[in-house]
């Protein structure tokens, strides 16, 4: 089951299983979005507040005959240009986005592109560039298992929530989907935790938060990442406007 999230009977944020990153363009060097590491972190409550100011809550209203519901997920904030990372399924026939940020500020939101085969899609408000805090990407070749890793999201519509965990392995394939190459977490991740930030213990983005496998329709220690060096190759594809 995706971890999205929705309410009120809309089916663009929330639908069965995962979905994965399939292999993507090669990275362009005119990409926007930040790649050195801030200040690294010397406990989770210090990474918490460095990177939290950097992810949002999507929530979108979608109508699907003739009904009109909310869902709700989460987002990374990718550079000072207002370009927002999240799922793709997210914000899918989304007819309104609305971003809010951890102060409580909101704006509205515009589909940039999306790539539904990767399940990534970019976001793009427009506020002032002081108050836009991004998060720096690491490198997802760089984890192994065992490592202490972090997600920051909305699950079930709960902003800024940070839940904690290890890498529980790699190279993990989407039985559903059928995608391949993603991050496997214990890090609790629910309903709403989708686009969400999963990172490293220097406070990087390493993997965005993509699903669950569950057959109670929540977290039960299966939780899944598409790693942040498979966002890299998509970004300026996604950040031009390519939909795919």
């Amino acid at each position: 089951m995706v971890v999205g999230g929705l309410a009120g009977g809309a089916l663009g944020a929330e639908v069965m299983l995962s979905r994965t990153a399939a292999p993507v363009a090669a990275t362009s060097p005119a990409s926007s979005a930040t790649v050195a590491p801030a200040q690294t972190p010397t406990s989770a409550a210090a990474l918490y507040k460095q990177a939290v100011p950097g992810i949002v809550t999507i929530t979108t209203e979608v109508a699907r005959r003739g009904q009109v519901g909310e869902g709700t997920g989460s987002g990374i904030v990718l550079d000072q240009n207002g370009d927002i990372l999240t799922n793709a399924h997210v914000v899918a026939g989304a007819n309104q986005i609305q971003v809010t940020f951890n102060d409580g500020r909101s704006a509205a939101g515009t589909l940039v592109s999306a790539n539904s085969k990767a399940d990534l899609a970019v976001v793009r408000v427009s506020v002032a560039a002081a108050s836009l805090h991004p998060v720096p990407l690491g490198n997802s070749d760089t984890v192994r298992v065992g490592d202490a890793v972090y997600a920051i999201g909305a699950p079930f519509g709960l902003a800024g929530s940070m839940s904690a965990g290890i890498v529980s392995g790699l190279n993990r394939t989407d039985q559903g989907s059928g995608r391949s190459g993603l991050i496997q977490t214990d890090a609790p991740i629910n309903p709403g935790n989708s686009g969400g930030a999963l990172l490293n213990t220097q406070g990087q983005v390493v993997g965005v938060n993509d699903s669950i496998e569950s057959p109670v329709a929540g977290n039960v220690g299966v939780g899944f990442a598409i790693p942040v060096n498979v966002v890299k190759q998509l970004l300026a594809s996604l950040e031009g406007g390519a939909n795919q």
